[in-house]
């Protein structure tokens, strides 16, 4: 095996489960106060990327932009979540009027741009994900609260089913799109979805599973499609059989298996994850953080995982603790060994 591999190769042989001369490294966070055109969205992801040097680029769009084209209003303050004013799904008979929206809309129009600018500024050098959120956490997001979209789904199907139709088709469209301006693959987000917090299994299967499977069913991966399963108390074993390459979570949700146990589970598929967020990174020293990836190459070896976030960090993340990461993963595999 050649002693220095590059980021491509790196990605491909941790997603086949070949040996790599060191894991895969990525991290993701938003930048609020940057998502508001286009332009300024690349600019900031190339931009971390130039800085960091991730192995993989997972791109974090428009913090709503999945449900601002069927009425979501938003209002944004510097760089933190922008605050929703307005949703257009107040009555169960309000599903029956969200139908597919086409990609001329101008949200699509920006993301798809940003989309495009962004594997312009990385050419072929780097594989990079469009995040795409599974059809049902779409839904969810029109309505005033989850415990309201719960309350929907659970008591008027049929209309919730219909508004889910709709959002399915205009999601596979836009997946396509998105491959089609460079993007790599998708990063297929399930938000609060896929935990027994939410719903049960039985439900899952119901209501999500056959949406997110005619998403990804419908649209090829240039490079390779992640899987994200969000929450505490997550259904990871429910995924197995996707259609994707590699699967990623929080490892220290409540209830969530590690990420040795969870490759396991997965059939030793490719595995993605291992960092603390929240506030397991916010409040960590430069020195606790080189010491989970020593923890972590220690125990997972060099083969089939890929050392990333357990979700989006915090903007408010020390910089030192990012870079702690990144530099930790350098280092001699046998340098990770206890003792």
């Amino acid at each position: 095996m050649p002693s220095s591999m590059t980021s491509r190769e790196r990605v491909r042989a941790a997603l086949d489960g070949r040996e790599v001369d060191r894991p895969p490294v990525s991290m993701w966070r938003h930048f609020f106060d940057k998502e508001r055109s286009a332009e300024d969205l690349a600019a900031a992801m190339l931009a971390y990327q130039k800085l960091h040097g991730w192995d993989f680029m997972k791109m974090n769009p428009r913090a709503s932009y999945h449900a601002e084209p069927w009425g979501l209003r938003v209002r944004y303050s510097g760089d933190r979540p922008p605050d929703v004013t307005a949703v257009p799904v107040n009555d169960p008979k309000d599903w029956l009027k969200i139908e597919p929206v086409r990609l001329d809309h101008p949200i699509f129009r920006e993301q798809l741009r940003a989309i495009e600018l962004i594997s312009q500024g990385l050419g072929s050098r780097l594989v990079f994900l469009a995040t795409v959120f599974n059809p049902i956490s779409v839904a969810s997001r029109l309505a005033a609260s989850e415990d309201a979209f719960m309350r929907h789904l659970r008591e008027h199907t049929a209309q919730v089913d219909s508004a889910i139709e709709a959002i399915t088709e205009t999601f596979t469209a836009f997946a396509k799109a998105a491959m089609e301006r460079g993007a790599g693959g998708l990063f297929f987000a399930t938000t609060a979805f896929a935990s027994t917090d939410r719903m049960t299994v039985a439900e899952y299967r119901r209501y999500a599973r056959p949406w997110d499977l005619k998403v990804l069913d419908a649209v090829q991966a240039p490079d390779f499609h992640m899987l994200h399963v969000c929450r505490d108390n997550n259904m990871l074993p429910e995924f197995r059989g996707y259609p994707v390459d590699a699967f990623n979570w929080d490892v220290r949700g409540i209830g969530n298996p590690g990420l040795a146990e969870g490759k396991a589970i997965l059939g030793g598929r490719c595995v993605v994850g291992g960092i603390p967020q929240k506030d397991g990174m916010v409040s960590a020293t430069p020195q606790q953080m080189r010491g989970e990836v020593v923890g972590l190459r220690s125990a997972m070896g060099k083969k089939g995982w890929m050392l990333g976030s357990g979700c989006t960090y915090a903007p408010e993340t020390p910089e030192a603790n990012v870079k702690a990461v990144r530099e930790a993963i350098e280092g001699p595999f046998e340098q990770s060994r206890p003792g």
